[in-house]
């Protein structure tokens, strides 16, 4: 059997379709984020907050469905990445955006805004051709990154256009994150051993005080503790053990 017929074969050798489902749940994340941009770009951005977060449960249901169906295919993998640019990418920029203009101190700084999806996409390029990540990841996630800045627009927006030059540099901070070479953890677990998944369960745990504490304005705060808890385990994690694992 060839590698071509070993994709578009089914699991149970029943019904063809099921390799299909998981370019449609990808689909769904495309669409989903396409109506975050749009939402956004008309100032309505605690629903593009939420269309964000949905494309994102879409994201990482599309890659479970895959594995699950064992439906891999070229093509999932090509729609996967241009589906995160707009869901990930243009929605975080277009909502960053939006606070940016509110200001109305300079008509040309909100532009500043589309450097998220620039950035974005030079992190998923990058990632498609680096062999190096296979239980980590090297640079802050895309979805990641948008729901941190969505998050923040979410629950403070307020204080962000009042306090402009901060958002400035956090999109500029930011930005460099998702192409630097830092090392941060994905969240798969091999097993449930503490031994082999100790730096997800201290995030699981810090998460879930957080999300106590915090409720619908955790999101963001979530995020910058991943970050944090990403820099401080590589700092005490030998050199050449982070390798590819899904965006």
């Amino acid at each position: 059997m060839t590698h071509k017929e070993q994709i578009q074969k089914s699991p149970s050798g029943g019904f063809r379709g099921f390799r299909h489902i998981p370019n449609f749940i990808t689909c769904l994340n495309l669409f989903s984020g396409s109506v975050a941009v749009w939402l956004a770009f008309n100032g309505n951005l605690e629903a593009a907050f939420i269309a964000i977060l949905l494309s994102a449960v879409f994201d990482f249901f599309d890659g479970f469905a895959a594995r699950i169906l064992k439906a891999y295919s070229p093509m999932g993998k090509e729609l996967d990445s241009l589906a995160d640019v707009i869901s990930f990418g243009l929605a975080p920029g277009a909502i960053v955006f939006s606070l940016l203009s509110e200001s109305g101190i300079n008509e040309f700084l909100p532009y500043l805004a589309f450097l998220i999806p620039v950035f974005s996409a030079l992190r998923l390029a990058k990632f498609n051709i680096d062999d190096r990540q296979t239980s980590s990841f090297i640079g802050l996630p895309t979805p990641a990154n948008a729901i941190f800045l969505s998050g923040l627009a979410f629950s403070y927006s307020d204080f962000l256009v009042i306090n402009l030059w901060l958002l400035v540099a956090i999109t500029l901070f930011f930005s460099y994150l998702l192409v630097a070479e830092i090392p941060m953890f994905a969240l798969k677990l091999k097993s449930l051993a503490w031994k082999e998944n100790r730096i997800q369960y201290i995030f699981l745990f810090g998460a879930i005080l957080i999300l106590a504490a915090l409720q619908f304005n955790a999101f963001a705060p979530i995020i910058a503790w991943y970050i944090l808890l990403s820099i401080i385990s590589a700092l005490f994690q030998p050199k050449g053990r982070n390798r590819k694992s899904n965006i």
